[in-house]
């Protein structure tokens, strides 16, 4: 099986939530690394950040909105907050095995940046 990279960007632009796809600097940052087998601990450093494994599909990331917007509606207070409570725990763990993350096919690692303003920071720790 051949694998592509899909190019770093971000995967939806929407009104009160941002996605952005990492799986890229996920990989070769595993692939980089010494250990050829192990877990990847991948964890946002915004506390209004969550990552999630999801397939890049536009469709889902708008659904989800109205689907939280429905959930919490835009006027509640500190309802980025509450978004986050709700789509907990904040991050994701990817086993990789010789170097190479273990997603199925469509799968990517996604970062949810909930208070509409697009933050790339996030950690990576490898045990293995």
């Amino acid at each position: 099986m051949t694998s592509i990279e899909v190019p770093y960007s971000i995967a939806a632009a929407l009104p009160t939530l941002s996605v952005m796809d990492i799986t890229n600097d996920v990989s070769q940052t595993v692939a980089r690394s010494e250990r050829r087998d192990g877990i990847a601990f991948v964890h946002p450093l915004h506390a209004l950040s969550v990552i999630r494994i999801q397939e890049r599909e536009t469709g889902f990331f708008e659904d989800l909105e109205v689907l939280l917007e429905r959930i919490v509606p835009g006027g509640i207070p500190n309802r980025e907050r509450l978004v986050c409570a709700l789509l907990s725990p904040r991050s994701e763990q990817v086993p990789f095995a010789d170097g190479v993350l273990a997603l199925g096919r469509f799968q990517r690692i996604m970062m949810f940046s909930l208070d509409a303003e697009h933050r790339s920071e996030w950690s990576l720790t490898l045990l293995g």
